[in-house]
């Protein structure tokens, strides 16, 4: 049978995309923009602070780095753990040696049951981020609207609490989102989010409550995604961070600042045979012209020239 006409006929039918949440640009054809102090880079070291419930469900899919065994998978929960006992305490003093400004993007019940490391990082009064309730506790279709609201309300409202913080930044548990999710953000106080991988800089977000920002995240540069999903070695990890900045620092010379971003977790690089590499990363790339700043800084730089 033919299909009729009106089956290709979108409501949103345009270039570039089949609908309204942004405005369609290339990049190279873009108004430049510049860093503070001249820089030509701003690095962006995000840290997933995670927590991943025992007893996981899994709806409606397996959480990406979550339990994968017959209940008690005790050795993938105790790993996990691993990263909010031992590695993220490395990660500290890698950040404090190469002089790092870190973003902490946690899940709000790792805040609840985790005080004391929650109030260690409190005390270096650096940004935090909302990663949902838990890992476990996944945005997604189908989700009922008015379950989805009390996660993300919940969320929000307990996680500015516990870190006396106005919290202004979202990801969501393994990037995954509803139809509703950019709403509910915005609704609950959001400015910018992490969960669209599509662009190098800041974009603005239509949604229904008015806009969000999407901040550019990078999943290919993510230690998760490198060593557990392509299975490339820590030596290549470290290649393709440093790789990353040359060429995104080459790219600023003719086309204004660009933004390195890290997604990076202690449970994967806090491990002893993995934490060099890190460290190697972060010391090549405070070396070169770079302006390390949170999340909220880079994106107040780039608001600033539009």
């Amino acid at each position: 049978m033919t299909l009729d006409k009106s089956h290709l006929e979108y409501p949103h039918r345009s270039k570039g995309m089949d609908h309204d949440r942004y405005d369609w640009s290339l990049l190279s054809e873009r108004n430049p923009v510049s860093w503070p102090n001249g820089k030509k880079l701003a690095l962006w070291v995000n840290v997933c602070m995670q927590f991943y419930p025992l007893d996981q469900q899994g709806v409606p899919f397996k959480v990406p780095g979550g339990m994968t065994m017959p209940y008690p998978d005790l050795r993938h929960y105790s790993l996990r753990d691993y990263g909010n006992r031992v590695g993220i305490f490395r990660f500290l003093k890698a950040f404090d040696r190469f002089e790092v400004t870190p973003t902490f993007t946690y899940n709000t019940e790792l805040a609840r049951r985790y005080p004391y490391l929650l109030d260690v990082l409190k005390e270096r009064q650096n940004e935090f981020l909302c990663h949902g309730l838990h890992m476990d506790a996944l945005h997604y279709g189908g989700l009922d609207k008015q379950e989805e609201s009390k996660r993300v309300k919940s969320a929000l409202e307990q996680l500015r609490e516990l870190t006396s913080q106005d919290i202004k930044g979202w990801l969501s548990p393994a990037r995954n989102e509803s139809e509703h999710t950019p709403e509910l953000l915005v609704e609950n106080g959001v400015e910018y989010f992490c969960d669209w991988v599509n662009d190098d800089m800041p974009y603005p977000f239509r949604t229904e409550n008015g806009n969000l920002w999407a901040m550019p995240l990078s999943n290919e540069l993510e230690d998760k995604f490198i060593l557990m999903n392509n299975q490339h070695s820590e030596q290549s990890y470290l290649q393709q961070i440093c790789d990353a900045g040359d060429f995104l620092l080459q790219e600023a010379e003719t086309q204004g600042g660009r933004i390195l971003a890290l997604n990076i977790h202690p449970w994967m690089l806090g491990q002893p045979h993995r934490i060099a590499y890190l460290e190697q990363a972060l010391e090549y790339l405070m070396s070169l012209d770079v302006w390390n700043a949170s999340g909220s800084e880079i994106l107040a730089a780039f608001k600033q020239q539009t």
